[in-house]
């Protein structure tokens, strides 16, 4: 009777406690959500005070550098064309660097993409686009940058407001601010500004090409950065929800945008448009005169060409040893076999990054058999991707992996990264058979490099039309339709007619 009359006392205590604390919690709450509203209110008439009027039935992309060559340019370029297709009349904006022309995006878009964009809609001139770039911020680079964007995304307000703004390079908090200025936004994400793999790598001291091995080594410095890291994720969802519309490119991306941004409804996944139909037809039966691998990547430095080079160094090693004790053409075919890393430099610290990879070839004593080809033109690219038997590709957590599905329209064999969309979208097995290989370190990556070198052309071939008949999965036709059924439903006017 005694512990009964002490115990009720005491739980009636925590349980006032417990209620008192809950209604408490609800009021700061509150209060912060009155403020919230009150803030966007009056963000929103001060918008409405300073911006132009908005321009009824225009729709903007927003993509500073609209000219780069790169996947998410060719992702822009289609969806302007297939607005364009649909939509003959639609007013189109496009707010990017200043300096570019509607002629001369078109004829990029024609070079670089092999696409028919009508020069019909309207350039609007950003004239800081360094605003965002990560050259500026040695610092807080993902905070300053985003800062940066909002400034950008004002800046482009102050020339013109549309009805509905694309941003087709994502920069995701602008969109409150285009929110708060009445245009509605559709999202189409590449890749996260930041990740649950980044957090993770962060909080567990990984050194990558994004965590400095000085501050991973820090213990003090990683939990600040871990802090930060965990705020800038928190606001990163928070803007992310400002979006009417959400389209990602993979289900990497999804699951990871799923996870972060503060939106009910699951983001469509909106596969990127490959130029599958040029490289689908090259034949798969080509004349092998001379056996190499290709690489078709920029030189970034999370594309992690240096792996290539060891995992072709350990391949070429193992078959060495191979012929020392038993000669076989399988291992023949290794030592014959060259390497060829194509791709592009965006600047001088791309330029360095390479003259540092010849350096490794150097040092691996591959100068014999691994070529660079920088800055090479699509026709040459074209033409090595009808000659190689396999392609390289060795980014971890690559977001999707267009060069990859390239390499398989064009009959080139993959090797690509056991993660990220290469895994779950693009190198999967189904009922046309092995389309590919995954790996994970560069032990698995010779392995692999050597499957392929020395596979007969048979085997060779059968795998090629599999890994061909996965590619049609992702075209320029299937982008266009899951696009514009995305816009139709969620920001595009309502009296626009096919």
């Amino acid at each position: 009777m005694v512990l009964l009359s002490l115990v009720a006392p005491a739980a009636f205590i925590a349980a006032v406690v417990l209620i008192f604390g809950l209604v408490y919690a609800l009021w700061i709450l509150g209060t912060l959500g009155c403020a919230a509203v009150l803030l966007a209110f009056v963000a929103r008439l001060w918008l409405r005070c300073t911006l132009p009027s908005r321009k009824q039935g225009f729709v903007a992309f927003f993509h500073p550098f609209a000219d780069s060559g790169g996947g998410g340019e060719r992702v822009l370029w289609c969806a302007v064309k297939a607005l364009q297709d649909a939509y003959p009349s639609l007013q189109i904006l496009i707010y990017c660097r200043a300096g570019l022309t509607p002629r001369a995006l078109c004829l990029r878009a024609s070079s670089a993409f092999f696409l028919d964009v009508q020069d019909r809609f309207q350039v609007v001139p950003l004239m800081h686009c360094d605003l965002i770039s990560p050259k500026r911020y040695p610092r807080w680079t993902m905070l300053q940058q985003a800062l940066g964007s909002v400034q950008l995304a004002y800046d482009a307000l102050a020339l013109a407001v549309p009805e509905v703004v694309i941003d087709t390079s994502g920069w995701a908090f602008m969109y409150p601010l285009f929110r708060l200025a009445g245009v509605r936004v559709a999202s189409y994400t590449h890749y996260p500004t930041i990740s649950t793999d980044m957090l993770q790598r962060v909080t567990s001291r990984q050194a990558t090409f994004n965590n400095n091995s000085k501050i991973a080594a820090d213990p003090i410095k990683s939990l600040a950065k871990v802090v930060y890291y965990f705020i800038f994720a928190a606001a990163y969802g928070a803007v992310g929800g400002w979006a009417n519309v959400v389209m990602v490119n993979s289900s990497w991306t999804r699951q990871h945008i799923s996870q972060l941004w503060w939106t009910l409804k699951k983001p469509s996944l909106v596969y990127p448009p490959c130029n599958v139909s040029h490289l689908a037809a090259l034949p798969l039966d080509r004349k092998l005169k001379s056996l190499f691998l290709v690489s078709v990547a920029q030189f970034r430095p999370e594309k992690d060409h240096e792996k290539q080079l060891h995992a072709f160094s350990l391949a070429r090693e193992r078959a060495h040893a191979d012929t020392q004790r038993t000669p076989s053409l399988s291992s023949e075919a290794v030592l014959a076999a060259r390497l060829k890393l194509v791709g592009s430099c965006r600047n001088g610290e791309d330029e360095q990054r390479v003259a540092n990879l010849k350096k490794t070839t150097s040092e691996l004593g591959l100068d014999a058999h691994v070529d660079f080809c920088v800055n090479a033109p699509f026709s040459e690219v074209q033409q090595l991707l009808g000659g190689a038997v396999g392609g390289l590709h060795t980014m971890v957590d690559e977001h999707f992996g267009i060069s990859i599905v390239e390499y398989m329209a064009a009959g080139v064999i993959p090797i690509a990264h056991n993660s990220g969309g290469p895994m779950m979208d693009i190198v999967v097995k189904d009922s046309s058979g092995m389309v590919g290989y995954l790996c994970e370190n560069k032990e698995e990556y010779a392995d692999a490099i050597t499957q392929v070198l020395s596979m007969d052309q048979e085997k060779r071939m059968s795998i090629a039309a599999a890994a061909r008949r996965r590619a049609l999965h992702f075209t320029d036709k299937g982008f266009q339709e899951a696009f514009l059924e995305c816009l139709e439903a969620g920001v595009l006017p309502s009296n626009l007619h096919r």
